[in-house]
């Protein structure tokens, strides 16, 4: 496959409170994959199997700043993200490679 599809895992204080709660993990992933090429790459790379997958797109938002030059206008990048809820009793360790 030419895209990789996962990108990085989330991490963050909201994403560790749904870890240990509700036993979903949150990834950064292609803008381009679908649910099923998620599911299927999360399954291989940490040998769990996955319940559901969801998936939003955060919108791009227009940003703008004053320098010396001018005015400097842009955008922020698009990103898509992945919640995964895991079958009970499987567990990734997001913290192992770090």
């Amino acid at each position: 496959m030419s895209k990789q599809i996962l990108v990085q895992p989330i991490i963050s204080e909201k994403m560790d409170r749904l870890n240990e709660t509700e036993n979903k993990y949150g990834f950064i992933v292609h803008k381009k994959a679908n649910k099923i090429e998620i599911k299927k790459a999360i399954e291989e790379m940490y040998g769990v199997s996955v319940a559901s997958v969801n998936t939003h797109i955060r919108p791009r938002k227009a940003k703008q700043r004053y320098t010396k030059g001018g005015v400097l206008k842009g955008k922020t990048a698009l990103i898509k993200r992945a919640i995964v809820t895991l079958d009970e009793g499987d567990v990734i360790n997001i913290y192992e490679n770090v």
